[in-house]
């Protein structure tokens, strides 16, 4: 025994699977990373450098992740409603009457701080107070208008796409922590794998040992078991017996987990109370929204000057009155889209529509639900399947000079 320790040929061999082992590793290792990073460019554009392939393709992937997700799960008038629009018209309300007097003053200052100056401090509580009435009714009516043409206002796709088109990190967190399981799976399966390989290698080049056997198999373990883990991970389909084992993907088996670890990110991170009002106020829809707004706004206006239309109209100006409109409508909308600082409010809304999207997520059947994650590894695969075959040649070609003392030539 103690020879067969000291004999230099046993550990030559015995690197043999151990070096395959840390090639199956390493080239799945460097599959991951080169997956998801650098978030830009490094090198020299078009082919000296490397970006990783989710955020090169940000919003391809986004469009894929929103399709195979959130377009199957719920539609933008279920999830408008979970926000519940009572409750909130009521924390649009609750935002704004601390400050209604702030807002009236900036306008009034702003536009005519002469008229407002000078108006007695009894006319202007009594606009105060006019102004404190009327909301809440307008705000009811505003929001039960958004709520029955949401579907006319607001593209929750393009909303989404967007967002994670500009925000790469984010799309690579939702990738990443849905299947933070199977890509920690991938890495280490390549270290077992790749001993297998080796074994097999061992064995041939015992027997056969000509220069090509070794970087051979270097590309074979690169290539291979890269193919085999993303092969366990999402085959097969659907759950099989044999005997009393049960098989079936390893990301599919882990449905319900992924779909709380998905629709947790989206809903508190993109689809938040106050995206979705950016993006009816904001968006491609903006135009219709805004209106809206202005529309129910003008009652609000006339009764705020119904001390006296008229006089209001001698002291403005008929321009200066329609330029008073203007102003409060669009104060309107800048109070719409800043009355969502509060983070109670946030979450508490983020859970409701939360609930509904894990429900729905989880009853995805298996063919819809791979969609998730498959087009991560999809996308320019063969690219990482032949840096992973690249990486295992050259180091079987190392192996076979410096351990072996062999030649390729």
């Amino acid at each position: 025994m103690t020879s067969l320790f000291s004999n230099p040929e046993f550990w030559q061999y015995l690197s043999i699977p151990v070096i395959a082992a840390l090639i199956g590793w390493i080239t799945n290792w460097l599959a991951i990373k080169m997956t998801f990073y650098p978030l830009e460019f490094v090198g020299k554009p078009p082919l000296l450098g490397w970006q990783g392939i989710i955020p090169s393709k940000a919003r391809k992937m986004a469009a894929i992740s929103v399709d195979a997700t959130i377009s199957k799960i719920g539609t933008v008038r279920e999830i408008f409603q979970q926000i519940d629009p009572e409750v909130l018209a009521a924390h649009i309300i609750y935002t704004v009457e601390p400050r209604i007097e702030e807002y009236v003053d900036e306008l009034m200052l702003k536009e005519h701080p002469t008229f407002w100056e000078n108006l007695p401090a009894s006319a202007r509580r009594l606009v105060y107070e006019r102004v404190r009435k009327s909301a809440p009714q307008l705000v009811d009516n505003l929001v039960d208008d958004v709520s029955n043409n949401i579907e006319d206002l607001l593209d929750i796709k393009s909303m989404v796409i967007e967002r994670l088109a500009k925000d790469k990190l984010l799309l690579n967190r939702i990738f990443i922590e849905c299947g933070e399981a199977e890509f920690r799976f991938i890495i280490n399966s390549g270290f077992y794998f790749g001993f297998l390989f080796g074994l097999i290698q061992m064995t041939v080049w015992y027997f056969y040992q000509n220069w090509w056997v070794l970087p051979f198999f270097g590309l074979l373990v690169g290539w291979a078991t890269n193919w085999i883990a993303l092969n366990v991970i999402f085959r097969p389909l659907h759950e099989k017996k044999i005997g009393p084992l049960r098989l079936q993907g390893l990301f599919l088996k882990r449905q319900p987990e992924v779909a709380e670890s998905f629709c947790h990110i989206v809903t508190h991170e993109i689809l938040t109370v106050g995206n979705i009002v950016n993006a009816i106020m904001e968006g491609r829809k903006s135009d219709r929204a805004r209106n809206m707004v202005r529309k129910h706004i003008k009652p609000l206006v006339d009764e705020t000057a119904g001390m006296g239309k008229a006089l209001t109209q001698v002291a403005f100006g008929p321009t200066g009155f329609a330029t008073l409109k203007n102003q409060v409508g669009q104060k309107a909308i800048d109070i719409s889209q800043t009355s969502f600082n509060n983070a109670i409010f946030e979450t508490d809304r983020a859970r409701a529509v939360e609930r509904i999207m894990v429900k729905r997520m989880t009853a995805l059947s298996s063919e819809e639900f791979q969609d998730l994650l498959r087009p991560c590894f999809q996308e320019d695969e063969i690219k990482l399947i032949i840096v992973g075959a690249f990486l295992g040649f050259t180091a079987g070609i190392c192996q076979l000079i410096f351990v072996f003392g062999g030649s390729v030539l």
